[in-house]
C-alpha cells in the first residue's frame, strides 16, 4: 500500500464505509479526470459511470466551467448573504425561475441536496405557523425514500441502513408504500394498475390532511431507495391530491434535476409545479457545492412582517449563495443552451433503453429499468418469486470485476446501476454497455 493511502486509512473517515475493511480493500486513489473519465494513481482509468456519486453533468474539466471558477475568484470569491448580495447569485435566482415550472419565483441558496430539502421542510412547517394553522405540523412521505442525512431528511426517508442508528432525533412521519412497479405494493400487474397505489395517499390524506403541512416526493425516479422508476401519472395524481387537500408538495429534485430524466427537471413530465423544488448535485455540473430550494410568491409573503417579527425565516448557511458557486451554475446551464444537452440526453436515452432491455434475459436480472441516462438492473435469486439477491459476495464480486474492466458499478443493496453523465458519446456508452455484459457474465 502506498504512503498516500497508508495516511488516507491513518485519518480520513469515509461516508457510507465500514471502515475496518478498507486495509484489505483500501480506496482507489484518484488523480484526474477528464471527459466521463476518472483516473488513479497507477494511471488505470475508470468510466465515471455514476457521476461522482450523481452530480457530474457535463463531464469532469470542462473549459467554460473552469474558466468560470478562475474568472469569479479573480473578482468575488465569497460574501456573506445576510444583507449583502452579489451579482452571480441575483442572475442566477433569475435564470432559475426563468427554467423552472411555474410559479416558481423565490429562490433560498445552501449548500447540498439535504440542506435544500431541509429547508423546505423548515419552511413549510412555519408557513403554517405564520398562517395561524400551527396543527398542520406533520408529512408525508415514501416508505423506500432517501431524503439526505439531516435530522429532518432522515424523519422523512423510509426505514433503513441510513437511519436506523439516529432514530431517537427523529420526528414520525406518516409513510406510505411506495408506488414501486416491480414490487407493486397492491400486488397489481403493470399494465393493469392505472397508478391504483394513488389512493393509498388519497386515503392518507382524507385521514390526516388537517394536520399536515406537505407531502414530499422524489418526482419520477428514486435514487438510494434502489434506483426505482415509477409513473409520472402518480406523480401527477399526487400534485392534484396535495391541492385538493390544502397540503403543500414539496419535490426532491437533488438527484432529479437538469436533464438526468430526460427533461430540465423530472417533474415537467407529469406537468407538475410543486410548492417547492430542492435543487443541488447539477447544479453547478456537479464540480461545486451549492443548492437551492425554490418556492412560489405566495409562500415568500408569509415570512413577511415588521423588523424583528417572529414571521421571519431564521435559518442560514456560511456559503450560502458562494459567487464562486453561483458562477459556475450560470456556466452549466449555458452549457445546456449552448450544447443543445438535452437533445444529446434524448437520443442517449434512447440507445440506453435498447441496450438494457437486453439484461432482462439474464438470469440474475429481476427487472432492467431505465428512465433518461439512468439505468438500474435489479438482481434477484429467484426470478418468479422477485426474491432479492442477498449473496453480499455475488454483489460484490460484480463490482469488482467492473473495477477491473474499467468500470464502476456501485451496488445500491441488489441493484446495479448506472447514472451517466449527460455528455457520454454513443460510442462511449455502447463501450460501457459491452464491460457491464462482461462484468455480469460469470454472476
Amino acid at each position: 500500500m502506498n504512503n498516500w493511502l497508508e495516511k488516507d486509512l491513518a485519518h480520513n473517515w469515509h461516508p457510507y464505509t465500514q471502515m475496518s475493511t478498507l486495509r484489505d480493500n483500501p480506496p482507489l486513489l484518484i488523480e484526474r479526470a477528464e471527459g466521463i473519465k476518472i483516473c488513479d494513481s497507477s494511471g488505470r482509468w475508470y468510466y465515471d459511470t455514476i457521476s461522482s456519486w450523481w452530480c457530474n453533468i457535463h463531464g469532469h474539466g470542462h473549459p467554460k466551467l473552469k474558466k468560470a471558477i478562475t474568472g469569479q475568484l479573480e473578482k468575488l470569491d465569497h460574501t456573506l448573504f445576510a444583507g449583502f448580495t452579489h451579482k452571480p447569485a441575483i442572475e442566477l435566482a433569475e435564470r432559475l425561475a426563468g427554467i423552472a415550472p411555474s410559479g416558481l419565483s423565490r429562490i433560498f441558496y445552501s449548500d447540498n441536496g439535504s440542506t435544500a430539502v431541509e429547508v423546505a421542510l423548515k419552511m413549510s412547517l412555519q408557513y403554517w405557523r405564520n398562517g395561524g394553522r400551527p396543527e398542520k405540523n406533520g408529512f408525508i412521505a415514501l416508505d423506500r425514500a432517501y431524503h439526505g442525512d439531516t435530522v429532518g431528511c432522515m424523519s422523512v426517508s423510509g426505514d433503513g441502513p441510513f437511519v436506523q442508528a439516529f432514530t431517537p432525533l427523529m420526528f414520525p412521519a406518516r409513510k406510505i408504500p411506495t408506488p414501486y412497479c416491480y414490487r407493486c405494493p397492491l400486488g397489481l400487474e403493470n399494465d393493469k394498475c392505472n397508478t391504483a397505489c394513488a389512493k393509498l395517499l388519497e386515503d392518507t390524506l382524507r385521514e390526516h390532511a388537517a394536520t399536515t403541512a406537505a407531502i414530499i416526493l422524489e418526482p419520477l425516479l428514486m435514487g438510494a431507495g434502489g434506483m426505482i422508476i415509477y409513473p409520472a401519472d402518480y406523480l401527477a395524481q399526487a400534485a392534484r391530491l396535495a391541492r385538493g387537500f390544502d397540503v403543500h408538495l414539496i419535490l426532491d429534485e437533488v438527484a432529479t434535476g437538469f436533464g438526468r430524466t430526460g427533461t430540465m427537471f423530472a417533474c415537467e413530465q407529469a406537468k407538475v409545479s410543486p410548492d417547492f423544488l430542492c435543487l443541488s448535485k447539477g447544479l453547478t455540473g456537479g464540480i461545486m457545492p451549492l443548492a437551492a430550494t425554490m418556492t412560489t410568491q405566495n409562500v415568500f409573503d408569509a415570512f413577511c412582517g415588521p423588523l424583528g417579527s417572529d414571521k421571519t425565516f431564521y435559518h442560514g448557511h456560511t456559503y450560502t449563495a458562494n459567487p464562486i458557486g453561483c458562477s459556475t451554475a450560470l456556466a452549466s446551464l449555458d452549457i445546456f443552451e449552448e450544447e443543445k444537452t438535452l437533445d444529446h440526453v434524448q437520443v442517449l436515452s434512447e440507445r440506453l433503453t435498447r441496450a438494457i432491455n437486453d439484461f432482462s434475459e439474464h438470469p440474475l436480472v429481476g427487472d432492467a429499468r431505465v428512465i433518461g441516462t439512468v439505468a438500474a438492473l435489479e438482481l434477484v435469486g429467484d426470478k418468479a418469486a422477485k426474491t432479492p439477491l442477498a449473496a453480499h459476495d455475488a454483489i460484490r464480486g460484480i463490482y469488482r470485476r467492473g473495477l477491473d474492466l474499467n468500470l464502476i458499478l456501485r451496488p445500491l443493496a441488489n441493484v446495479i446501476y448506472l447514472f451517466l453523465p449527460l455528455c457520454t458519446t454513443l460510442d462511449e456508452l455502447d463501450d460501457i454497455i459491452d464491460r457491464t455484459k462482461m462484468a455480469l457474465k460469470r454472476s
